[in-house]
């Protein structure tokens, strides 16, 4: 089928597709919310243990006040203990998770040398509440034996985006892109009101779990559905700005954050924030491409008169002419049993494998899954690293996402003129060198470390932005939809181990930055291997074929796996 030339004769990208583009980007928007909303839902303000009785004096270093709200905004963990004395007239030295009682104390002073009486805290916790007044944390003592709960969080997500990236794009295949990107959509909105009434731990990560698999679907669905309904002219700029998007939906999460310190309020606030998607998403139609494949050809005609009467155009085009001269012959039957049978012979000759039929191909494999890796990898590291950064967490943040739109500027310019590989390296080997320069700025230079992640940021969110599209240009026809399926998989992999790196600031603060730096800039170097694409998906050459063992394709279309995440 030749179903691109409706781009040809109705335009790549006028105003039918333009608002129909517009519109189903919009709710992605939704979809980077919920991916970092946990940055501020699981935040961990500062805090002791706390003890029975009301506390009348309390002393820490020189300082002396008369409540622990007073003193924890400058309290920090490792410096000694909070020294407190109650209305009863006991002496507590207070950590984060012990508390220790005072034996016969003679005076009320910071030094002690006398015994004491060491307890761990069990659920009785002062919080500081004057940067964060409620987060998840708070609520139900995720802290010291329950810690790990909270951190828990986001990779339980990450590894729900990876199923649901699995399980949606597999029924936007059998059921329509549309019906899927309502469904999710709709579950965005009732799954994220949800997640602020869940009322108790296990019951908030089982939404959230739920949340990850619909915002997954849709993201994964909205690219092959934007990619299906504007031309190869326009289709490298398109596909990179989703991703824009996505961007839009961290700085929002950093505005809602500064401006909202409760965290469900904050989660409504953010979940209602595309709602307006609902009110008219019911109008999209379905994609010409699922159309034609599924043989529904009068529908696929009343599309096409309506996207030429929309832009301006007098249809001439029939949905016939979008077959080849072969297929109309053989009859509208034999194409429709063709179209079943296809698919089911394809899926029994390919397998994983196949991306691995010669050592060139083994290489290129490894080489396209390991950015697709750090890719990944780096994007979420520097997103939600950004609020440890020193200074102010929610200009970070906001920062972290606002400077991903000229990256993607940046990338569509640099692979129309130097190429995808002349891209991707230098933007790998970039994000390499600002990991390295981030360990040793002094800490003391905050801004300058801020800088460097954001460039870092920007560098990785280019090859981030390219890979998906470099992907499809880099193998044959007979195994495209495999490479970038295979791709997507080392790309959720990635998502899920980003919040375990994050966590191994714990270990060394800059060990997070070293892992990135260091792989990203052994990939950059082996991106340089790679061949160099001409923008077009490539046709299978004869050799590739003849290392898969089997015949010279060509002609084959890129069907709608080829632009999928």
């Amino acid at each position: 089928m030749s179903v691109e030339r409706i781009f040809d004769e109705l335009g790549h990208f006028k105003r039918f597709q333009a608002c129909l583009y517009f519109a189903a980007v919009f709710q992605a928007v939704a979809c980077g919310i919920h991916y970092l909303a946990s940055v501020f839902l699981v935040e961990t303000p500062n805090f002791v243990c706390s003890v029975p009785g009301n506390i009348t004096d309390v002393l820490y270093g020189n300082l002396t006040v008369s409540s622990l709200e007073e003193v924890l905004p400058v309290f920090k963990s490792g410096t000694g203990p909070l020294v407190v004395r109650t209305s009863e007239g006991e002496q507590w030295e207070l950590s984060r998770c012990r508390c220790a009682l005072r034996i016969d104390p003679k005076g009320f002073t910071y030094d002690f040398d006398g015994n004491k009486t060491v307890k761990a805290c069990v659920g009785n916790f002062v919080y500081d509440r004057s940067e964060v007044q409620q987060s998840i944390v708070t609520d139900w003592d995720l802290v010291c034996e329950k810690e790990w709960l909270a951190k828990l969080c986001q990779p339980t997500f990450m590894l729900g985006v990876l199923i649901g990236a699995l399980m949606f794009g597999d029924i936007a295949d059998r059921v329509g892109r549309v019906r899927i990107l309502m469904i999710t959509s709709l579950c965005q909105f009732g799954l994220g009101v949800a997640v602020a009434f869940s009322g108790n731990y296990y019951f908030f990560v089982v939404l959230r779990f739920l949340l990850a698999m619909v915002s997954s679907g849709y993201l994964v669905v909205v690219f092959v559905y934007v990619t299906e309904f504007t031309g190869i002219k326009v289709r490298t700029w398109t596909s990179m700005h989703v991703h824009a998007a996505f961007a839009v939906g961290i700085m929002v999460v950093a505005l809602t954050g500064y401006l909202v310190r409760v965290w469900w309020i904050y989660q409504i606030i953010l979940s209602i924030c595309t709602s307006p998607f609902l009110f008219f998403c019911w109008k999209f139609p379905e994609t010409p491409f699922y159309l034609m494949a599924k043989g529904r050809y009068k529908d696929t005609q009343t599309l096409l008169d309506a996207i030429a009467r929309f832009n301006g155009l007098e249809c001439r085009l029939k949905a016939e002419d979008l077959l080849e001269p072969e297929e109309r012959e053989n009859g509208r039957a034999l194409l429709e049993k063709e179209a079943e049978e296809r698919p089911s012979q394809s899926e029994k000759k390919l397998s994983i494998l196949d991306l691995f039929g010669s050592w060139r191909m083994a290489g290129r494999t490894c080489t396209v899954w390991a950015i697709w890796f750090i890719g990944s990898l780096g994007y979420y590291v520097f997103s939600l690293g950004s609020v440890n950064l020193g200074g102010n967490q929610y200009i970070n943040l906001f920062l972290a996402g606002a400077v991903e739109l000229p990256s993607y500027l940046v990338g569509c310019f640099a692979m129309d003129r130097i190429g995808r590989k002349k891209t991707c390296a230098p933007a790998l080997l970039l994000a390499g060198v600002a990991c390295m320069l981030i360990i040793v700025v002094p800490a003391d230079i905050e801004v300058l470390a801020i800088a460097l992640c954001m460039t870092g940021k920007f560098a990785i969110a280019i090859a981030f932005g390219l890979i998906y599209l470099y992907t499809c240009e880099l193998y044959p026809t007979i195994i495209r939809s495999l490479a970038v399926g295979s791709g997507s998989m080392m790309c959720r992999v990635g998502s899920v181990v980003a919040p375990f790196c994050v966590y191994l600031a714990d270990v060394w603060v800059y060990l997070p930055q070293l892992i990135v730096g260091i792989l990203a800039f052994i990939i950059g170097v082996l991106t340089l291997l790679l061949p160099e694409t001409l923008g077009k998906p490539l046709t299978t050459t004869l050799e590739e074929a003849e290392a898969l063992g089997r015949k010279k394709q060509d002609g084959l279309e890129m069907n709608q796996h080829d632009v999928k995440a």
